[in-house]
């Protein structure tokens, strides 16, 4: 047997139904399509995901405000109270803050925020701190060291200014 001598076995090929041919063939006048309307036109389609049947889509009825800054950072937020559980000779970092549980997404940088008290002198190392963070720290006698400082502190420590 040759490549040549191969054929289907009798009843699996079916001819091709021929629509629109005439009322005599079975499938004419409206040729399944239906009544008048956009589906019965020929070259028929939906042009696009929110297509309304030509009525004003409500995608381009709403408004489009606002803008979505790429380069925004998310700090993870840890108030001055949180830090009264640590002794005050320990020196306290995201570390010791993950590692504590009061940091719950290590991959974020840390933010002292100035809710609640200070008493006593503590070693706070962190990304960022509030302006009154830091003042409520250093009035206890502790020392806050910013890890990572950005330009603002940089040029802040060249000018001599301590004010973020």
């Amino acid at each position: 047997m040759h490549l040549g001598q191969l054929r289907p076995p009798r009843g699996a090929k079916h001819p091709k139904k021929r629509i629109g041919r005439g009322n005599a063939s079975g499938q004419g006048t409206y040729a399944g399509k239906g009544l008048k309307g956009q589906q019965a036109r020929s070259g028929k389609k939906q042009p696009y995901v929110g297509f309304e049947g030509g009525q004003w889509p409500l995608i381009r009825k709403l408004a489009r405000r606002g803008f979505t800054n790429p380069f925004r950072v998310e700090y993870e937020e840890v108030k001055i109270g949180d830090l009264e559980r640590f002794s005050g000779d320990a020196e306290i970092n995201p570390e010791l803050l993950v590692a504590s549980g009061v940091v719950k997404r290590p991959q974020r940088p840390v933010k002292v925020l100035s809710t609640g008290t200070v008493s006593r002198p503590l070693t706070v190392r962190a990304h960022r701190f509030t302006a009154a963070a830091r003042q409520k720290i250093e009035a206890a006698g502790g020392t806050v060291i910013e890890l990572n400082p950005g330009k603002r502190a940089a040029e802040a420590a060249a000018t001599g200014s301590t004010d973020e």
